[in-house]
């Protein structure tokens, strides 16, 4: 009932011309990163009352949810997995990170794996061997590797920054774009915690870097240091 209850509000809610901005923003075109997927138009701030109001819900509904066709549900799901995980006690911890890394085929968009991974996946992590972060790392999934990269952003805001640049250095040569991007932005936010920590893993491998990788870690140097680095006269 209470599915079939967020399922009627959801469909209320939508808006086509937002969802149309969205569609468009999440690239779901023939060819994009996120071909095929379905929007109805609703913002994430709704969402998120969504979630608290509905945050008690079965975890086998929340499943049903995440597996749904429409993107706004899978976020949601995510959302109320994020709150039953951060309230729960051992054994729920480790079915939401089960279903979780069970279902990563449907956590399949940048906002989908930004808003969670690190909930989530670090949490569950954070007193545990980091194996899976490495063995996601190296998925053939362009979505599992950024869940690899972001579900480290728990641990750079406890001061701990191994895993960002392990993984970070198992992405160096990745090909998508998406990656690139998460790589630097998780540097860059390393930097902003310590900047030594970041410029002795950039001095090491700047010059291999992809160009947009390079570019979000360095967005906050100074414009003279950025320009450096772009020119390749660091080292």
């Amino acid at each position: 009932m209470k599915l079939k209850e967020i399922r009627t509000k959801i469909k209320n809610l939508g808006n086509k011309e937002v969802a149309i901005i969205s569609q468009r923003f999440f690239k779901t075109g023939a060819g994009q990163y996120g071909e095929g997927d379905i929007f109805i138009g609703i913002r994430v701030p709704v969402l998120r009352s969504l979630a608290k109001e509905f945050q008690d819900i079965d975890l086998k509904e929340v499943k049903q949810l995440l597996e749904s066709s429409i993107h706004e549900e899978r976020l949601l799901a995510l959302l109320i997995l994020i709150k039953q995980f951060a309230k729960g006690n051992d054994e729920i911890k480790n079915n939401i990170y089960d279903l979780y890394l069970s279902k990563t085929k449907y956590i399949n968009n940048w906002d989908l794996i930004d808003c969670s991974a690190e909930h989530i996946v670090g949490k569950h992590l954070q007193n545990k061997n980091r194996k899976p972060l490495y063995q996601l790392a190296k998925s053939a999934s362009m979505w599992e590797r950024r869940i690899s990269i972001l579900a480290t952003f728990c641990f750079i805001k406890q001061q701990m920054f191994e895993e960002t640049l392990k993984v970070s250095k198992l992405l160096l040569k990745d090909r998508e774009d998406l990656i690139h991007k998460a790589v630097g932005w998780m540097l860059r936010e390393t930097g902003e915690r310590d900047i030594d920590t970041e410029i002795e893993f950039l001095n090491q491998y700047y010059r291999v870097m992809p160009r947009t990788m390079l570019r979000y870690a360095i967005e906050k140097f100074p414009e003279n240091e950025r320009q450096r680095y772009l020119r390749g006269e660091n080292v």
